[in-house]
């Protein structure tokens, strides 16, 4: 099983973003074949909230497109118990997704997809702080959103 907890701090969150969203997740856990049951949370938030939370948890004061928690880092692995794998969460910002959407030429669900499948895959540990890891971050990323089907327009 695999559960995605929805938040909207917006109140402008379409039903249709959480379907799309659990489903293109689901497809990647397949992808990055993560068999165990796994939970993650996805919040919408506008710019003012993901510029405080960046600033708050990442000592950078400025609007950013998405921001991953991963909940594995550093945590023991609990032997044992039948207890879903806790990823952690992904925080998207929509004004800052339909902005990106515009400005790069595709739809705003793409934007949207992209971003929370970044977001994901941080939470699996994939990371872009150099240029070798940012080549396979991207490329996997790419891989995933195209056997999908969510391509640029």
């Amino acid at each position: 099983m695999f559960t995605i907890d929805f938040n909207d701090h917006t109140d402008l969150v379409n039903e249709s973003w959480y379907h799309q969203i659990e489903d293109l997740l689901n497809f990647a856990k397949e992808q990055e074949q993560i068999n165990e049951d796994a939970e993650l949370s996805v919040t919408f938030v506008d710019k003012n909230e993901i510029q405080e939370i960046n600033k708050t948890y990442r000592d950078k004061d400025k609007v950013t497109d998405v921001i991953s928690f991963a909940l594995e880092e550093d945590e023991p692995e609990i032997v044992g118990l039948d207890m879903p794998r806790v990823l952690g969460d992904i925080i998207i910002c929509t004004n800052v997704a339909e902005e990106q959407a515009d400005s790069f030429g595709h739809s705003f669900e793409r934007e949207l997809g992209f971003l929370a499948l970044h977001g994901f895959l941080h939470l699996l540990g994939y990371d872009h702080m150099n240029e070798e890891d940012e080549k396979v971050m991207f490329s996997r990323q790419d891989t995933i959103l195209n056997a999908y089907g969510l391509t640029r327009d």
